[in-house]
């Protein structure tokens, strides 16, 4: 039996055999090569012509840039809070998607000031439909942190911007140019699709070498004397041009300067890391009803869709107990014995790592006395002042 010392010789052994691996295969994949088509040799990403590329993105940039709320033109600056506000919902969310919720944001909390001073389940109301509510409460607290200790103004650099709840390097890099000028670089998915077909890079462009050497780049990318520009420029590139499938490479402005493009592997690249499958899991939505008001429930600080209200739902029910089950959880849960639940239909709402099936089921109070704190009745028509994540909402719906 091998001791426990020659193991974690052998684990050491393991992990520094893998970084030698991962360094050679990284250095393989942009040393000048020969392409696999054309003849044309990727570059690495010294060898790429930052001036170049800086110019044609800020050409293209200054005549193709979108009208958005947060940005400003000409001679005006940009309002920081406006584009930390921007740079949160834009967070795993498409431009398009922000617009409206943008403008409906401003138009309630137009100063950080303002923000730090309402509720936190009216930020959330302010940002239900656009999912991943853990931002609305990092945004809210990031506000409370900036008056408390930055006297209302937004920090503008990226040490400091990355203290704040919520900001990692993006973030805080998008902040720092934008709104301050800051030779500060960003990596996102644009950026880095965008980065990595310029490169005929063929390395998952999410593992960590790779990211790195993108980061690199980036940062000499956003060593100009417009830098917020160029930043926007690169990834409003890869939301409109330089897209995941069927890139629009006739119209690229990087066109000639792209190893992708010459080695006809726009659409192949770049290449990620396989995914896991998203975990199938049931939540089952209890409608309560008592004197045509209905309960609601308000979920934990923590998880998912986290100080979202929620009509009572029970998430890992055996399947084999319901709606029995459904009665024996409704008394335990909130105190009060429940008529036998019919279900009134089903739905499928997909998230990054999860497949949720949410199955609606109506029933009445039958007898008992609801325990305290368990949540508030409400009449379906009377909940514009509850924040609800989308599923709630589409379960609302099917009720009415």
């Amino acid at each position: 039996m091998l001791s426990r010392r020659t193991i974690t010789g052998y684990r050491t052994l393991h992990r520094i055999a893998t970084v030698l691996y991962t360094l050679h295969t990284l250095t393989l994949a942009t040393e000048p090569t020969r392409g696999k088509s054309t003849g044309t040799t990727a570059v690495t990403t010294a060898e790429v012509d930052i001036g170049k590329l800086q110019r044609a993105l800020l050409k293209w940039y200054d005549k193709h840039r979108r009208d958005l709320p947060w940005r400003v033109t000409g001679r005006t600056k940009p309002d920081p809070y406006r584009v930390l506000v921007s740079e949160f919902m834009l967070q795993q969310t498409q431009v398009a998607t922000v617009v409206e919720y943008f403008e409906r944001f401003i138009r309630r909390c137009a100063t950080v000031e303002s923000l730090a001073e309402v509720e936190e389940q009216e930020v959330l109301r302010l940002w239900q439909g656009l999912g991943y509510y853990r931002r609305a409460r990092n945004l809210w607290r990031a506000a409370k942190q900036i008056v408390d200790q930055h006297g209302g103004w937004v920090p503008d650099t990226v040490e400091e911007l990355m203290q704040l709840p919520g900001v990692g390097r993006y973030t805080a890099g998008a902040v720092a140019s934008i709104a301050y000028g800051k030779r500060a670089p960003l990596l996102d998915g644009n950026v880095a699709r965008v980065l990595a077909r310029v490169c005929g890079i063929d390395q998952p462009i999410d593992a960590g070498m790779t990211k790195t050497m993108l980061w690199g780049l980036a940062e000499r990318l956003a060593d100009t004397s417009r830098p917020g520009d160029v930043n926007q420029a690169v990834m409003e590139l890869g939301a409109l041009v330089c897209v995941p499938r069927s890139p629009g490479c006739d119209r690229c402005p990087l066109s000639g300067l792209c190893v992708a493009k010459a080695r006809g592997e726009a659409q192949r690249l770049p290449v990620r890391q396989p995914r896991k499958e998203p975990r199938s899991v049931t939540h089952h939505v209890l409608a309560l009803e008592r004197d045509g008001k209905y309960l609601f429930e308000q979920r934990p600080d923590t998880g998912m869709w986290s100080g979202m209200w929620q009509m009572p739902t029970a998430q890992g029910l055996a399947t084999s107990t319901k709606p029995g089950g459904l009665q024996r959880w409704a008394t335990k849960q909130l105190g009060v014995r429940v008529l036998p639940p019919h279900r009134v239909g089903w739905f499928v709402h997909q998230t990054t790592h999860r497949t949720i099936r949410f199955e609606l089921w109506a029933t009445s109070v039958q007898s008992g006395r609801l325990r305290r704190g368990a949540g508030s009745w409400r009449r379906l028509d009377r909940l514009d002042d509850l924040p609800l994540a989308n599923p709630q909402r589409r379960a609302v719906m099917m009720l009415m």
